[in-house]
C-alpha cells in the first residue's frame, strides 16, 4: 500500500484505540434527519448541558443512525472500562437527568430505554443487540461503521478500514479494477442492476477526454431514504468509491448531485470532501502518485426529473433539468458532452469493500442471481419505520413482520408500493421476494429501496392520483405525451373521485398506459404503472368508484359526508375548529352543513364517536327508498 497512505491509516488507529482506552464513559447520540425530526439535537444538548452540569467525566460524541427510525434518538453509552455498550432508544431531552443519573451517575442500565447490549454482557433485562427482531437476519456491510464512527471525522473512518480500498486500487491498473467489479457481480442499486463494472468499463475504454463521474444522489422517491443515510451516516465510503471509480475509468473529476431537500447530507459529504482534500487524498498529485482527481458537491434543485441521469447531466451543465433524447449515452456524451458514469449512492459505496476483501467475499453472502446486500426502508402503515440491509432474497412477508414490525394495530396489509411513484402498486402478495424479477414480470421495478406499506383506510383511486398528480407537476414539458399524457389522467381521476366517474374511464386510462410509454424518457414512460397495475390488482375498487359512487376507504372527497352521530364527547371542540365554520345548531345539537364542509377531517379526530364519514351515494338511496315508502 503507497506508504502515505499506510501512515495515516496506522495514525487512526491508533488515535482510535487511545479514545477508546481513555478511562472515560462514552456517550453517543446518533444524529441524522430521522433522529433531528424525533428532537435527537434537543438531546445532545441536554446530555452536554447535564454531564457539564454534574462535572461528569463523559466524553459526548455523535454517530450515523442505527437505522430504528422509530425509536429516535437513540443513545449509546459506553462503560469506562470499555467492556460494555448499551444502545437506548426514546431517550429525549425531557428524559436525559434520569438517564444519566442511571447509566452515568449510578452506572446501572435503565431497561425502561434499553434496546439491547451493543457489546459486553447482556442481563435478563437487556438483552444484547443482535438477538433483537430488527437485527437478525441483517448483515451490515454498508452499515458497519453506522453507531460507531463520526460520521464527520476522516480519522474514524481511517481507522475502521477507511480507505484500504483505495490503496489496493492504487496498486492496480483501470483493467484489474474493473474486472475485480465485475466478478462481484455489483448491479446498479437505483433498481436497474446494470453491472456496475461494465459501465466503469464504458468509461475506461472511451476515446475522448477529460472523462468525468457523477453520483447520482438525487433520491427523490417517496418512502425511500438509502441514500441519505449513507451520506449522512458514512460520507468518506461515497468519497472513496468514487476515487476507485474514478481510477478505474481514468476520470479527472466528479459530481456529487444531491437534491436540496438534503441538507445534513450536503454538509456531511462537502465536510468528508474538504477533510479528504486536507490529507491529501484528493486534489493534483494525490500521495504522490501523480494522479489528479477533483471531487465536487452539486445541490439539486428540487425536480425530480433530474433522478434521471441526463436530466441530471443537464442540470449540472447549467441547463433547465431535462432529459436527454438517447442515444448517445452518457458513456459516450456526458457532461459537457465528455464522457461520464452515472451511478448512484450504493453503487459506489460498496466499491471499497470489494477491493478491500475481494469479490469473491462481497458475493457470496447471497444465492439469488442479485449478489451482494442491498439497504431497505419500511415505511407506511406499519410499527417500525426503518433502514435494514439484507442480502437479496428475502420475502415482503418477512420485510414486514420482523424489520417492519407488522402493521400498525388493528390494521390488516392492503398491498406495498416499492419503487417510487414510477413503479406501481402490488396487493398485499406476501410471498414475493426482494430480487428484482418478479417485480419485472409484472411491468414494474423494485427501485432504490423503498418499500411503503398500506392498509384498508388507503384508496387505490386516490394514491393513484396521489402518484400522477406527482409525474404532472415533475413533468419537464419536453415531450407533450409524458405532458400532456399525465394531464389528462390526472382529470380523469379529479372527476371520478368527485362523483363524476364514467364507465367509459377504464377505456381511456388503459389507453393513456398504451399511450405515454412512447415518451421520450422515463419519467414519461413509466408514469401511468401505478395505474396499470392498479387497475389490474384492485379492479373491483375502480367499478365501486366509477359505478357505485362508493368510495371503501372513505378519503374521495366527492363520495363521502361528514354528518354528525351523536351529541359526544369533543363535539363541541371540533365544532369551534372547523375551518369553514361548517358546523350550526339544529335544535339542541349540532349539525354539519355538506355545502360548508371541506372534508379536512380534523373534527373526526377531535371526536370520533361523534362524527361519522358516511358514504354519500348510499345515503341518497336510502334517503330516496324512505321517501318513497
Amino acid at each position: 500500500m503507497n506508504a502515505a497512505l499506510q501512515g495515516m491509516i496506522d495514525e487512526a488507529k491508533r488515535a482510535w484505540a487511545e479514545q477508546r482506552a481513555s478511562g472515560r464513559e462514552q456517550i453517543t447520540v446518533s444524529i441524522d434527519t430521522s433522529s433531528l425530526a424525533r428532537g435527537a439535537e434537543e438531546t445532545l444538548a441536554a446530555i452536554r448541558s447535564q454531564a457539564a452540569a454534574l462535572n461528569l467525566k463523559v466524553d459526548v460524541r455523535i454517530t450515523g443512525t442505527w437505522g430504528m427510525n422509530w425509536l429516535e434518538p437513540t443513545v449509546t453509552v459506553r462503560s469506562a472500562a470499555g467492556t460494555r455498550t448499551v444502545l437506548y432508544g426514546n431517550v429525549t431531552a425531557d428524559r436525559v437527568p434520569e438517564f444519566l443519573q442511571a447509566t452515568v451517575v449510578e452506572g446501572r442500565d435503565l431497561p425502561e430505554l434499553a434496546i439491547g447490549v451493543v457489546d459486553g454482557n447482556a442481563t435478563a433485562e437487556v438483552p444484547l443487540l443482535s438477538e433483537h427482531q430488527f437485527m437478525r437476519g441483517q448483515v451490515r456491510r454498508l452499515m458497519a461503521n453506522m453507531g460507531t464512527i463520526d460520521p464527520e471525522s476522516i480519522e474514524e473512518y481511517l481507522a475502521h478500514e477507511g480507505y484500504e480500498g483505495f490503496g489496493k486500487a492504487l496498486e492496480m491498473d483501470a483493467e484489474a479494477i474493473v474486472k475485480h467489479m465485475l466478478d462481484s457481480g455489483l448491479g446498479g442499486r437505483a433498481g436497474g442492476g446494470f453491472p456496475a463494472g461494465r459501465k466503469w468499463d464504458f468509461l475506461r475504454t472511451a476515446t475522448a477526454d477529460p472523462r468525468y463521474l457523477v453520483c447520482n444522489a438525487d433520491e427523490g422517491d417517496p418512502g425511500a431514504w438509502v441514500n441519505r443515510v449513507v451520506m449522512e451516516a458514512d460520507p468518506h465510503l461515497v468519497v472513496e468509491g468514487m476515487m476507485i471509480a474514478a481510477r478505474a475509468g481514468h476520470a479527472r473529476e466528479g459530481y456529487i448531485y444531491i437534491r436540496y431537500e438534503y441538507p445534513l447530507a450536503i454538509a456531511r459529504m462537502q465536510k468528508a470532501i474538504d477533510q479528504a482534500y486536507a490529507k491529501g487524498l484528493l486534489g493534483t498529485n494525490i500521495l504522490g502518485t501523480g494522479w489528479d482527481f477533483d471531487l465536487i458537491v452539486h445541490r439539486g434543485a428540487g425536480a425530480y426529473v433530474c433522478g434521471e441521469e441526463t436530466g441530471l447531466i443537464n442540470s449540472i451543465d447549467g441547463y433547465r433539468g431535462m432529459p436527454r433524447i438517447k442515444p448517445p449515452f452518457p458513456a459516450q456524451a456526458g457532461l459537457w458532452n465528455k464522457p461520464t458514469n452515472v451511478n448512484n449512492v450504493e453503487s459506489y459505496a460498496n466499491a471499497p469493500m470489494i477491493m478491500r476483501n475481494g469479490a469473491e467475499w462481497w458475493a457470496n453472502v447471497s444465492n439469488e442471481k442479485e449478489k451482494g446486500t442491498k439497504m431497505f426502508t419500511f415505511s407506511g402503515h406499519v410499527n417500525w419505520p426503518g433502514c435494514v440491509e439484507v442480502p437479496f432474497g428475502p420475502t415482503i412477508r418477512q420485510c414486514l413482520e420482523q424489520w417492519a414490525g407488522g402493521m400498525l394495530e388493528g390494521s390488516r396489509c392492503k398491498g406495498f408500493q416499492p419503487g417510487g411513484p414510477l413503479s406501481g402498486v402490488v396487493t398485499a402478495n406476501l410471498d414475493l421476494t426482494l430480487t428484482l424479477d418478479p417485480y419485472r414480470g409484472m411491468g414494474m421495478f423494485l427501485g432504490g429501496g423503498g418499500i411503503v406499506f398500506f392498509d384498508e383506510s388507503t384508496c387505490i383511486v386516490d394514491m393513484c392520483k396521489y402518484f400522477l398528480g406527482f409525474c404532472e407537476d415533475e413533468s419537464c414539458g419536453r415531450c407533450t405525451t409524458c405532458h400532456g399524457g399525465t394531464q389528462r389522467a390526472v382529470e380523469i381521476l379529479r372527476r371520478i373521485q368527485q362523483g363524476g366517474g364514467r364507465e367509459s374511464d377504464i377505456l381511456n386510462l388503459e389507453k393513456l398506459v398504451q399511450s405515454l410509454v412512447w415518451s421520450n424518457c422515463f419519467h414519461g414512460q413509466f408514469a401511468m404503472t401505478s395505474i396499470k397495475t392498479a387497475l389490474k390488482a384492485f379492479r373491483s375498487e375502480w367499478d365501486e368508484h366509477i359505478i357505485e359512487k362508493r368510495c371503501r376507504a372513505g378519503v374521495c372527497d366527492g363520495l363521502i359526508e361528514y354528518v354528525v352521530r351523536a351529541q359526544g364527547e369533543g363535539i363541541d371542540e371540533a365544532a369551534d375548529i372547523c375551518p369553514t365554520n361548517a358546523f350550526y345548531k339544529d335544535g339542541a345539537g349540532w349539525a354539519i352543513d355538506d355545502a360548508l364542509c371541506v372534508r379536512c377531517g380534523a373534527c373526526k379526530e377531535l371526536a370520533p364517536s361523534s362524527i361519522e364519514v358516511r358514504d354519500r351515494f348510499a345515503a341518497r338511496v336510502a334517503a330516496g327508498a324512505a321517501a318513497g315508502g
